[in-house]
């Protein structure tokens, strides 16, 4: 087992379930802006964020920013050890350093010794822009063995310091070079580990690439907190995320199922499956619901979902756990999101034994 970190009240490593986190893309000393995007991002879910402490102003502002956030708070540090100490003493919640590149083993040590105090843990973020150049050397370039060795030097200057309260995350832009350093990783070190690819790009191609990045690891059993790193609004980080963690089994909610469509298909699959999304894509209830476009494998494809929609010819049959129980007309998509919402209320009520009618005539 990991060992287990506490960012603020939240766990990372053990046996804690895979925290989602992200970062803020605001300036950071515009504390309105950037609690704002705070606000958003942990209302989407993010458990975790980061902000960019990149001078007096930043530190100054992480005070306020801690004392006004619903969630708690990572501050990204480079080069300067003074910017990770103003932010442990302004109440940060996690640091994020490179030991090797704030200056030497003294300056580790002034950091090291304030964030024991505050009880405030450090993730090494190692990239592959940010190899020393004698692993390099040593190497020939970028490889999975390269980044492992540089996080764990890494991790032995804070330790030096008596310090291990430590996440680890070895990341690149290559999928594969970023997982076979994950899983060597895994191997050789006993600290908890954050997952993501860096640099994946914009939202489409990046979520594609951080998902089998990840959903890789996360099936291997390894990763304890994850960020997906898409260019642009960081609330579609958060919603990867998640989709990423309930694809591979480790995130409850309600889990949607459409198909493709044919030329059978004779309902509007894309528009019913896309609004049921939008109004239940938020919650934490678990559910799985499909929306299938024809009956020749329509039911039986989803007859493990506890509940589905098979089109007809411009109707639908609505079924549950494979069984029909009625015919959908008129407007599908009002009628299905009445059936969810009939079933998500069935579930909060069934330990009391009562029955509900049914919301739409058969």
């Amino acid at each position: 087992m990991k060992k287990s970190v506490f960012a603020g009240s939240l766990p990372i490593g053990g046996d804690a379930p895979v925290s989602v986190q992200s970062m803020t893309n605001t300036r950071t000393e515009d504390v309105p802006a950037t609690l704002a995007q705070i606000r958003a991002l942990a209302k989407a879910g993010c458990q975790l964020v980061r902000v960019s402490v990149y001078n007096e102003d930043c530190v100054r502002a992480v005070r306020e920013l801690k004392d006004k956030s619903p969630v708690p708070l990572c501050a990204d540090i480079h080069f300067d050890y003074r910017l990770a100490i103003g932010a442990a003493e302004n109440g940060i919640d996690k640091v994020r350093i490179n030991p090797g590149n704030i200056g030497g083993q003294d300056k580790v040590r002034l950091v090291a010794d304030c964030l024991k105090a505050h009880h405030i843990p450090v993730r090494i973020g190692v990239n592959a822009g940010s190899l020393e150049k004698d692993i390099l050397n040593r190497y020939g370039g970028v490889t999975p063995q390269g980044l492992c060795d540089s996080a764990l030097g890494h991790a032995r200057l804070l330790e030096k310091c008596g310090f291990d309260d430590i996440v680890i995350s070895l990341k690149c832009s290559d999928v594969a070079l970023s997982v076979a350093a994950c899983r060597l990783l895994d191997k050789a070190s006993g600290y908890p580990q954050h997952i993501g690819m860096t640099e994946a790009g914009l939202p489409g191609s990046g979520t594609i690439k951080s998902a089998i990045g990840i959903g890789a690891l996360l099936l291997d059993g390894i990763g304890n907190t994850v960020r997906v790193s898409l260019t642009g609004d960081p609330v579609r980080e958060v919603y990867a995320a998640l989709d990423i963690l309930k694809a591979v089994g480790l995130r409850g909610g309600i889990r949607f199922t459409s198909c493709p469509t044919c030329g059978r298909t004779r309902i509007d699959v894309e528009s019913i499956a896309r609004r049921l999304e939008k109004e239940f894509g938020a919650s934490d209830r678990d559910l799985s619901v499909a929306v299938m476009g024809c009956v020749v494998n329509g039911p039986g494809e989803a007859r493990d979902k506890d509940i589905a929609l098979c089109g007809g010819d411009g109707v639908g049959a609505l079924f549950k756990k494979g069984v029909f129980i009625r015919r959908l007309e008129g407007n599908l998509e009002e009628e299905m999101i009445k059936a969810v919402r009939e079933e998500l209320e069935h579930d909060q009520i069934g330990s009391t034994g009562e029955d509900r009618p049914q919301g739409a005539p058969a």
